[in-house]
């Protein structure tokens, strides 16, 4: 049976730019691009447009370089935003204007000051200019996560019949749980008369650190784009991680009924050049890209990793874009391991009484120094 497609839609250069400290400019929002074109990721959001003179350059820079992929702009469900983001992406080979509006009962009081049925309104009138100036239009519900249902089903009704062939519905404040996520789209999906016209994607922020089980739950009941940044970038704790959602689907190909165009040996590439260009390090330990993701140094690990990758790797590491794995030799690696490695350097043992004695020397320079180089085990060998 064939699998549905999932539409990647990378968010690093608008909401991952908007993580405290991490603005980048046209040229370096360019270069980004072209590697997310690399991965091939069916849509990059470039900016927001109307934001500043910067972002409108940025935005329509890399609408006009870009070929591979759709490059799509935000903008508020407000006429000038529209307008700004249609006329940014203008000479783009493929684009979307992505416009929002809060639907929430909170944000709809406090934020917009607006009765419900004032912004059903805005929405379908911003939904229909922007497809009078875009084939390809986005509506989201902002704050869907505290949004009631009813209503929600109410409003996307009448943004599709409007134009709208994305219909995101994000967790905007990393409220929801996954089950009671996965329902929503569930519930939209199967309550809204004319959903079989429009894609359903989800936009899932990290704040309690659900953002991308929260995306997963929700493709197993009918979502079909998922937002998400390089990293984890994006506003407070960030948003789902691109790595890790992509990973999941083509790690367990036989739990989730989709597929992906992802080259995937692109991936921790981008992840550096993401980090280098933010200022902002990836923690050793961060699932896919962190240095440590495909790093052992316990010695029953690296033992069975010897024998068989699969004991203790899910994925292979140059899948991902690493060289390699990586065995770290430390106060709690094997004799395997030491042995091993040794031999990658050209060392190889004449009896086990040298290997042993060897072993219990770098066990004891192990316990003293954390970074042991390959220098301090050649020095231990007997010559």
């Amino acid at each position: 049976m064939s699998k549905d497609k999932l539409v990647i839609f990378d968010t690093t250069l608008r909401d991952g730019e908007q993580s405290p400290g991490a603005s980048m400019d046209k040229e370096e929002k360019l270069e980004i691009a072209q590697q997310l074109e690399k991965m091939k990721v069916d849509v990059i959001e470039a900016g927001f447009a109307v934001a500043s003179p910067g972002d409108f350059e940025a935005v329509k820079l890399v609408a006009d370089t870009i070929k591979d992929s759709t490059i799509c702009s935000l903008s508020r469900a407000v006429a000038k935003d529209i307008e700004v983001a249609g006329d940014a992406l203008k000479g783009a080979n493929s684009g979307r204007i992505h416009t929002f509006i809060a639907t929430s009962p909170l944000h709809m009081k406090y934020k917009l000051q607006m009765e419900p049925e004032q912004v059903i309104e805005q929405a379908v009138k911003s939904v229909s200019l922007a497809r009078s100036l875009c084939d390809d239009v986005e509506f989201s519900c902002e704050d869907a996560g505290r949004s009631d249902l009813d209503f929600m089903c109410r409003i996307i009704e009448q943004v599709i019949d409007a134009g709208a062939r994305t219909i995101n519905i994000p967790d905007t404040v990393g409220y929801n749980m996954p089950d009671q996520y996965a329902n929503t789209i569930e519930q939209l999906i199967k309550r809204i008369p004319n959903s079989d016209k429009a894609i359903f994607s989800v936009h899932c922020h990290n704040d309690l650190g659900l953002a991308v089980a929260n995306s997963l739950a929700a493709v197993q009941k009918g979502a079909r784009q998922v937002e998400c940044t390089i990293n984890g970038l994006g506003e407070r704790a960030g948003n789902a991680s691109l790595e890790e959602v992509v990973m999941a689907i083509k790690t367990r190909p036989d739990y989730f009924n989709v597929e992906l165009d992802i080259d995937t040996r692109h991936i921790v590439p981008t992840s550096q050049l993401v980090s280098k260009v933010t200022g902002f390090p990836v923690q050793p330990n961060k699932a896919i890209v962190g240095d440590n993701a495909f790093a052992h140094e316990s010695g029953i690990h690296q033992d069975g990793v010897l024998k068989n990758r699969e004991t203790y790797e899910i994925m292979r590491a140059e899948d991902v874009g690493w060289a390699n794995n990586r065995m770290v030799l430390g106060k709690h690696s094997g004799r395997n391991a030491f042995k091993s490695h040794l031999a990658e350097l050209g060392v190889q043992f004449e009896n086990s009484d040298d290997l042993k004695e060897a072993f219990v020397a770098f066990k004891k320079l192990a316990d003293k120094k954390h970074d042991i180089l390959d220098e301090d085990l050649l020095s231990l060998i007997k010559r």
